[in-house]
């Protein structure tokens, strides 16, 4: 009997101990996802986001690239946003706008009761001061500017004459001259609002030390490993954000990528290999999801450095690489083969370019008759996956391939992705694979950003210049006719096709995908993802 009595005793702990441990068990699961399973206490909401790689920076002014984008689009807020899923303009720090009827001045309406993360007031002065930073910049500090305002305070080329505050929430922009894509332009990401007393207190260490008016905060930076964020208690857009916590891993393998989605140590992840995409669909715990296509792929020439200051060494890789291959073989139906140096979606796309076909013979007599040497080039390939760009390596090879073919011998070479595009931009490189998301919709994005003169030393690597499309170029930015914009850049992508500064290669739709429970996140064209309304079911 006391056998028994004992055994029930035992029996009875037991119970209660296994129960306790499921209670722990799901508490633990729960705060991982961020569940909020009813009538407890509120669970901690963290997204844990893998990336193909590490942001360079985290003051947005101070790069050109996507992977910093991602991040500080989520601490920072610009004047304008984009719609959710398209460049239509939005209200964001500015709740209107108006321009003057001759193109030369907007006055901007701010919202009122915005603070920065540091507790400072967002006001016309702290619009004035960002604006102030940027043009006493140079185009080390701040690459980006240069190429969309045209220059720095004491240039001749910088359009904007004046910022001004009129009161506390109005600021007025005088231009130079008209600027076509002017109101597009301050939407980019690079143009968010940052706080005065936080650039003035950091000064060159303000990137590792971002302060933003966004829906999250800053909280800390591992390098190549992870940045986390958390929300801002007093955000301004009252039930935002949705998510406690957001977690940017840096995993530039995409298939070790894909095993932490799998196996829930991510939430979501973008570079997903197009190779990947007929799994991830078949799995009912994930889902995928398309990034509307706005980008190009390209094998960059470097015009400056032999043999491809020669213009027909440059048509010969034109024809030497096999493009469709590489789509067929790299993007499996997510991309279509380039021949413009900007993709079909943007208005003054030009159809009629014939572009280049894979022709090796072609090749072959163009290298002849430039009398190039047979010496070996440097191919350099991205470490990095990127949403134009699934597998630079790979790409790389196959590239090899095709120009050993035509008698180029390559050696590929590659560094860590910061370095990788300080060296680029520098003008090291003979050959380089990269790309370009576009940040605002608009074909001076692309063709003035990445291939005209004034953009050498930011987003023109290859350092190509044309007085003829240089004035091209200009003359668009300051056209306000539409249709007459866009005959301009028509001429320009003619004129870039017979000089051939790049090989054109895709324009793809990037991939992403998550666990099955992330919601509302809208993938945005531009990379740059907003995350305030994603949630967890």
């Amino acid at each position: 009997m006391r056998k028994k009595r004992w055994l029930a005793l035992g029996l009875m702990l037991l119970l209660v101990l296994s129960t306790a441990l499921a209670a722990c068990s799901s508490d633990e699961k729960d705060d991982v996802k961020g569940d909020d399973k009813g009538g407890g206490e509120k669970k901690e909401k963290t997204l844990v986001f893998g990336r193909g790689g590490d942001s360079v920076s985290l003051d947005p002014i101070a790069t050109t690239e996507g992977e910093t984008y991602k991040v500080t689009e989520n601490l920072y807020e610009k004047l304008i946003n984009f719609g959710e899923q398209d460049t239509t303009l939005n209200p964001g720090l500015a709740k209107s706008w108006e321009a003057a009827k001759d193109g030369l001045s907007y006055t901007f309406d701010l919202q009122e009761g915005v603070k920065f993360h540091d507790g400072t007031d967002f006001n016309a002065d702290a619009v004035v001061k960002n604006f102030e930073r940027w043009m006493n910049g140079d185009a080390e500090k701040f690459p980006y500017f240069k190429s969309v305002f045209g220059g720095f305070k004491d240039d001749k080329s910088l359009v904007i004459k004046s910022v001004k505050a009129d009161g506390d929430l109005k600021v007025v922009i005088t231009l130079k001259q008209p600027q076509a894509p002017f109101l597009k332009n301050l939407a980019m990401s690079p143009f968010a609002i940052a706080s005065p007393t936080a650039f003035e207190k950091f000064g060159d260490k303000f990137g590792d030390n971002p302060v933003g008016t966004g829906p999250f905060k800053f909280v800390s930076w591992k390098r190549n490993d992870s940045i986390t964020i958390e929300k801002n208690p007093n955000y301004w857009r009252e039930g935002l954000p949705k998510l406690d916590k957001v977690v940017f891993r840096s995993i530039p393998d995409n298939s070790t990528r894909l095993n932490d989605l799998l196996s829930g140590a991510i939430d979501l992840a973008d570079g997903i290999s197009p190779s990947d995409a007929a799994s991830i669909e078949s799995n009912a715990n994930l889902q995928l999801l398309k990034r509307p296509s706005m980008n190009i792929g390209y094998l960059g020439l470097t015009v400056t450095r032999p043999p491809f200051d020669n213009v027909k060494v440059r048509q010969a890789m034109n024809y030497a690489i096999d493009k469709q291959a590489i789509v067929d073989a790299f993007f499996e139906g997510q991309a279509e083969v380039a021949k413009n140096q900007m993709p079909p979606v943007i208005g003054g796309y030009n159809e009629d370019v014939k572009g280049y076909e894979y022709d090796p013979e072609k090749a072959k007599a163009l290298l002849k008759e430039a009398g190039y040497d047979g010496k070996q080039i440097e191919l350099w390939a991205m470490p990095v996956p990127r949403p134009y760009m699934p597998d630079g390596k790979k790409i790389a090879e196959a590239i090899q391939k095709n120009l050993a073919d035509v008698g180029m011998k390559s050696k590929i070479v590659s560094y860590e992705w910061g370095v990788y595009l300080d060296k680029a931009e520098k003008g090291e490189a003979d050959a380089f694979l990269l790309g370009w998301t576009g940040d605002n919709g608009d074909a001076d994005n692309f063709l003035y950003a990445l291939l005209d003169e004034d953009s050498i030393g930011s987003n023109n690597y290859t350092y190509y210049k044309n007085s003829k499309t240089h004035k091209l170029l200009i003359e668009a930015q300051t056209e306000v006719d539409e249709e007459k914009r866009n005959e301009i850049y028509k001429k320009v992508q003619e004129i870039f096709n017979e000089e051939a500064p790049w090989v054109p290669l895709a324009h793809s739709t990037p991939l992403l995908a998550s666990k099955s429970d992330v919601i509302n996140l809208l993938p945005h064209p531009t990379g740059s993802d907003r995350l305030e309304n994603v949630d967890f079911k």
